[in-house]
């Protein structure tokens, strides 16, 4: 595959019935692998991966991950074996994923962008046994494996194709049972060390199946935007293994840009583009957005973080869609609440339940809070992880009297429409009132001049903490801190109001969200 990252000369063979392996007690096979052999039986020509100007069909997808977990079973790798993946968002990312889970093993999806001793730290904690890794993230990598003494596979395009057509390929998939660990998701370390959610072939299976059949509808005719970065949960189970399980395409975006998305949106025809609000409010900036073909679209959903109301209205209104906010974590694996598409969605809600899990809003002692009053977020159901790899203590906190505390903050109207309003660690005590951050960011977003806007606390001698809000303002838009604190003002509480206005980049992380714990105001 010149000047793209996917094999391309690897013989695609058919796949047959022996691909999908049952245990002699006649127990189903429970492995997500089965997914990719029984689509590649069904439909091999069938477009699965677009890369660029690069088309995997389904049978090649599936023959270029029978023979990756030929290489990894040489290299030592079985069922139980942990194996981190460290990739962008190309086509190697999946064939190696799919290979891993055919072997029965653990995939340990480990952001690209972290450093030695980051990764050193999740190896050791998960036991990595194997490591796959694109040769441009290869530096840091090859740090921590001597420190570790992982096995480390380096992926450099082209050369990789070439090793994979000398392996033999695995046919079989190694029959996992339902609670068998499939993959470990680290958290993103907020309040301390990143854990590692377990989360369980069930787990991933019952959760993509709901998120397919009850929110997305999607089958062989639609091509998911894959622009998510597939380390994180989101574009990992809604776009990737969705596209799997629904046999879709999945176009991917190795690297988000609002523009090559609309081009991609264009070319591909893409029709269910997943997204979190700050790549929607980036395809909003976008100065010749009108341009673009994007009436192939009929589904658009965003999660991750909270969707500014005035954002939500902005992209229905350009490209003519319906955008429906859901609301999951790595530890749901992850969707837990959803606006539904055949149902009345209501903007700045998370929706209501998806089936198969519960949600309540809960005070300090988990007793229920009345309708329309604020509490913490918990859930149950056939999508909370097993647990927190090696941390007992943890997930003991997170999984008090059987139910997950998410540690966000909200509440659910009469309808049972949820809504988020915080982090419980974001809220900002002044003064002994408690302020959401999330309102004052919602107001904001109505200034005529604001793109962007982040609200924290700062420590403060009197007040205990002072509000603080961190913008960043539309292109050739001009306005004053001044200006903005005084209109914002003149339209919330005394107490809620930023004091302090400061115009600047906002930091976000590899999937967009907004990092407030990197905001540093004075």
């Amino acid at each position: 595959m010149a000047g793209n990252d996917a094999p391309s000369s690897t013989p695609a063979q058919t796949a047959t019935a022996a691909d999908a392996t049952a245990r002699t007690d006649g127990a189903p096979n429970a492995n997500i692998a089965t997914w990719l052999a029984d689509q590649a039986a069904r439909n091999p020509d069938a477009p699965a991966i677009k890369q660029g100007d690069l088309t995997i069909s389904y049978a090649l997808y599936n023959e270029a991950s029978a023979r990756a977990a030929g290489l990894l079973r040489a290299r030592g790798v079985g069922p139980g074996d942990r194996v981190s993946l460290i990739m962008p968002n190309v086509a190697y990312f999946p064939i190696v994923y799919y290979a891993i889970v055919r072997l029965g093993a653990v995939v340990v999806p480990t952001n690209p962008l972290l450093k030695a001793g980051e990764i050193s730290y999740v190896w050791q904690d998960s036991e990595i046994k194997t490591a796959v890794v694109l040769d441009m993230f290869a530096p840091e990598a090859t740090k921590a494996a001597k420190d570790t003494g992982t096995d480390m596979i380096t992926v450099v395009p082209g050369e990789f194709d070439q090793l994979l057509m000398a392996q033999e390929p695995v046919r079989e998939v190694v029959h996992r049972d339902p609670q068998d660990t499939v993959v470990i998701l680290y958290t993103s370390g907020t309040t301390g060390r990143p854990k590692g959610a377990e989360l369980s072939q069930s787990n991933i299976s019952t959760n993509v199946i709901t998120s397919i059949e009850t929110l997305f509808h999607g089958g062989p005719t639609d091509v998911i935007f894959g622009g998510l970065p597939l380390f994180h949960t989101f574009g990992q189970s809604c776009a990737m293994n969705a596209a799997v399980y629904g046999g879709s395409c999945l176009a991917l975006l190795p690297r988000f840009d609002p523009a090559e998305a609309l081009k991609i949106i264009e070319r591909e025809k893409v029709t269910i583009f997943l997204g979190v609000p700050t790549m929607y409010m980036a395809l909003l900036s976008v100065p010749d957005k009108a341009t673009y073909d994007t009436s192939s679209l009929r589904l658009a959903a965003s999660g991750g973080s909270s969707m500014p109301v005035e954002v939500l209205h902005a992209v229905e209104k350009e490209f003519s869609l319906k955008l429906l906010e859901g609301y999951g974590l790595s530890e749901t694996s992850p969707v837990a609440t959803f606006n539904h598409p055949d149902r009345p969605s209501k903007a700045g809600s998370i929706g209501y339940a998806i089936r198969g899990v519960e949600v309540r809003v809960v005070d300090p002692d988990d007793n229920d809070v009345p309708v329309g009053e604020i509490g913490e977020i918990v859930i149950r159901g056939e999508n909370i992880m097993k647990g927190y790899l090696n941390n007992p203590q943890a997930t003991a906190d997170a999984m008090r009297n059987g139910w997950f505390h998410s540690g966000d903050l909200g509440r659910v109207d009469e309808d049972g429409y949820f809504s988020i309003v915080d982090r419980v660690k974001d809220m900002i005590v002044r003064n002994a009132y408690n302020v959401y951050p999330r309102e004052v960011e919602e107001l904001l977003f109505t200034h005529p001049a604001v793109a962007e806007a982040a609200v924290v606390g700062v420590p403060h001698p009197i007040h205990g903490e002072e509000i603080a809000a961190l913008i960043t303002l539309k292109p050739g838009v001009e306005a004053t801190e001044d200006e903005i604190r005084e209109w914002t003002k003149e339209r919330i509480a005394a107490y809620k109001y930023p004091r302090i206005v400061k115009f600047g980049p906002i930091p976000k992380g590899p999937t967009g969200k907004v990092l407030k714990r990197e905001i540093k105001i004075n």
